[in-house]
């Protein structure tokens, strides 16, 4: 995307990404606190401090909800407006996008969106997803433990789990929250122009990134002062103790003005996140995105994901192509919102966030078969089959590996190497 990227919808290229992609394949590595494993964090440890990153920051949000945006589909009606008439298997392919027929949503989990961020969501959702796309507590202690190597600084790392509310307005609302959060982490620590964050989004949680890098933009915006308007509109209709419209003002003065985090700048990785909205170089510093992407193609294109729609009777379930929400979670999928109010407030988002809407713009977008984004550096990483088929519970097809522990040497080798290997 452009600088200045105005919150532009990301395009759906097929463009080969060239030197901005490469292809590497998923080894476990050494047994967590083996010599091995706590000499490669380590090492990980000292290319992150060298690189002046005074804190990690782990993302996601509820991996059992409406991953797909299966709602948003339904209601366009695809089906009823003969849409499948000559796609082969699109009924069966949205029976495996809804959470209520694919297996991974349920109704009597114990906890479902909106989420807080606090110790007892975390403990909730750690004790109902462990690590299939959830950065457990535990995981994300142990990581920080690894950086440490001896004689080595500690970089503190946390967790930050975002509401899940997958529409317009609820990822708006939690950029919103989460620069509120992240500034004020900051500021316990002091962070100086020369300093760095690095933010480690899972899934959907990486659009919520996408939204803040362009709110934190340096350059003028003339979607900001829109985007906040909408929200005041929409905030002052429907009051909510703990949110007001003077919140957003002074937020809205700290980007303008830019004194956010002491001038810091803060790093993004993404873990599966589909080609959604734009990213805008200047809200950020260096940018990396991660997919589970498994070469099937016929035609050589090895940078874009399968040719046709899944073959779900035998593909989505083996996870044949890698990460199919990653592919299948594009424009024109989302839940629905919950109020006349918020409702509104998500049409006039959306025609400013998205210029693709109803379902055969959606089938259009997952035709492109788009795994890198414009912006930033790309791994797009075999994984392999890394769960049994049964239970989606256990692989969210493809999206739940990025967050297990016995990928964690992997996951932040490849950080350090492809984001810091020149300060080094």
């Amino acid at each position: 995307m452009p600088q200045n990227n105005n919150f532009q919808h990301a395009p759906y290229s097929r463009s080969n990404p060239g030197d901005r992609v490469s292809y590497p394949t998923f080894e476990p590595g050494p047994l967590t606190d083996s010599v091995a494993w706590k000499q490669a964090m380590a090492q990980v440890g000292v290319q992150l401090s060298r690189a002046n990153v005074k804190g990690v920051v782990f993302l996601n949000g509820h991996p059992f909800s409406d991953l797909f945006g299966s709602a948003r589909l339904d209601e366009v009606g695809g089906l009823k407006r003969g849409y499948s008439r000559g796609i082969s298997g699109l009924e069966s392919l949205l029976a495996l996008l809804r959470p209520a027929s694919n297996g991974i949503g349920k109704k009597k989990d114990p906890i479902h969106p909106p989420l807080s961020n606090d110790s007892s969501t975390h403990e909730a959702l750690d004790t109902l997803a462990q690590e299939v796309g959830n950065f457990t507590t535990a995981y994300v202690k142990k990581f920080e433990e690894g950086l440490c190597g001896e004689g080595e600084a500690a970089v503190p790392c946390i967790r930050y789990v975002w509401s899940s509310i997958h529409h317009h307005v609820g990822r708006m609302e939690a950029a919103i929250a989460f620069i509120e959060f992240i500034q004020q982490w900051c500021a316990e620590r002091s962070l100086s122009k020369d300093d760095r964050i690095l933010l480690v989004a899972h899934g959907h949680a990486g659009q919520v990134l996408a939204l803040v890098s362009n709110l934190m933009t340096a350059g003028e915006s003339e979607g900001r002062p829109r985007i906040f308007e909408i929200l005041a509109k929409y905030w002052e209709a429907s009051p909510v103790e703990g949110r007001s419209v003077e919140q957003l003002e002074v937020l809205y003065k700290a980007l303008t003005e830019q004194s956010l985090m002491g001038g810091g700048l803060v790093d993004m990785v993404t873990l599966g996140t589909p080609v959604r909205y734009g990213w805008d170089p200047d809200g950020c510093g260096r940018l990396l995105h991660v997919v589970n992407h498994r070469m099937i193609r016929s035609d050589g294109k090895r940078w874009l994901s399968k040719m046709e729609l899944p073959q779900t009777a035998w593909e989505m379930p083996y996870q044949t192509g890698g990460d199919y929400v990653q592919q299948l979670a594009v424009a024109g999928t989302d839940v629905l919102p919950d109020s006349p109010e918020m409702e509104q407030a998500n049409v006039d988002l959306h025609d400013i966030l998205e210029p693709y809407d109803g379902f055969e713009r959606w089938l259009e977008c997952t035709r492109r078969t788009t795994r890198c984004p414009k912006d930033g550096q790309s791994l797009l990483v075999e994984y392999g089959v890394q769960a049994t088929e049964e239970d989606p519970r256990q692989h969210l097809f493809g999206h739940g590996y990025y967050t297990q522990s016995r990928g964690m040497v992997f996951l932040a080798e490849q950080i350090a190497k492809t984001l810091y290997s020149q300060d080094t």
